[in-house]
């Protein structure tokens, strides 16, 4: 009671950016909207080529088609704020605005590796078990990997702004950050937060094991099949089809990694470089993912052709 009648909660955070490099906000902003700007166009058309294309009905575009929705609200989550902070030093946000920001962050993520888990099952399916593929994998059964995905990172992320809500803020305001991450939010709370930095240690790691120990499960999977086949021809093709996904993969996990461990123990890591990692972790996979499956993918890349450049010959194969 002594310390509700001494103290006032704050109202709201003061968002720095990227600590250090403040004079260049301007210039960082740059890249900032152009990877957003990619990422809502670069989805959108893979979204429309999918939906306006028959052909496409199968549920690895299903997947891709789910993914490419997820990347354009994981961007527009954070873009825009980071935008405000570096072009119209908007740096203030409103204590529920920030958790709801953090919450919103923190499920697109999930859902993103979800997702990842489910297009490396459709590739062991078509490839290990190719028999069964349109028995195991109908639309209905899609839809059901897809409301699992959105149902767990729901449910696992719930409690975070939840168990912040009941922390007291009193003095300390300023997050060292671009946008309100779950950690850098908890570490200004006035009193102990253990509960808190333990259970998103939890949720992290479970989701990172679980998810990267079922990936690297199907491919290996995938790779016996491959290299028992005979024909060099056959494996190139088999291999080709996963080529796109293995890709995002790379490009989703390793700065997802980076950042998690520079938070926890790169005690040495400068924050600006920290941080630079965590908003390319949230920017940069939105923009590249259709990019790779535009180029990778040759069912996508003719119809985005056809779809733009009707008179276009489209190579048939």
């Amino acid at each position: 009671m002594a310390d509700n009648a001494t103290h006032h909660y704050i109202s709201s955070f003061f968002l720095v950016g990227i600590p250090g490099l403040q004079d260049f906000h301007c210039w960082i902003g740059i890249p900032v909207c152009l990877l957003f700007s990619l990422t809502l166009l670069g989805n959108s058309i893979i979204i429309i080529t999918i939906k306006l294309e028959p052909s496409l009905h199968q549920p690895m575009y299903f997947f891709l088609g789910m993914l490419s929705m997820n990347d354009m609200a994981l961007a527009s989550s954070t873009a825009p704020k980071m935008l405000g902070i570096f072009w119209l030093d908007a740096h203030w946000i409103d204590f529920d605005i920030c958790l709801a920001q953090l919450y919103f962050i923190h499920t697109f993520c999930i859902i993103e590796s979800a997702l990842l888990v489910a297009m490396a099952f459709d590739r062991y399916v078509a490839i290990c078990i190719p028999l069964q593929y349109t028995t195991l994998l109908t639309t209905t059964m899609v839809m059901k990997v897809g409301l699992a995905s959105v149902v767990r990172a729901i449910f696992l992320v719930l409690p975070c702004p939840f168990l912040i809500r009941r922390l007291p803020y009193y003095t300390k305001y300023v997050i060292n950050h671009a946008y309100c991450e779950h950690m850098a939010v908890v570490k200004l709370a006035s009193a102990n937060t253990h509960v808190n930095r333990t259970y998103g240690i939890c949720v992290a790691l479970s989701v990172m094991v679980l998810d990267l120990g079922l990936i690297a499960t199907s491919y290996l999977k995938i790779l016996q099949a491959v290299f028992r086949l005979s024909s060099q021809h056959a494996r190139s093709k088999a291999l080709g089809t996963c080529a796109a996904h293995v890709c995002t993969i790379l490009v989703s996990y390793t700065p997802a990694l980076f950042s998690f461990l520079t938070h926890r123990i790169g005690k040495k890591v400068p924050p600006s470089v920290h941080i630079i990692f965590a908003s390319l972790y949230l920017l940069v996979p939105p923009t590249v993912n259709p990019l790779v499956y535009g180029v990778k993918t040759k069912q996508i890349r003719d119809r985005v052709i056809g779809l733009f450049f009707p008179n276009k010959k489209i190579s048939e194969n």
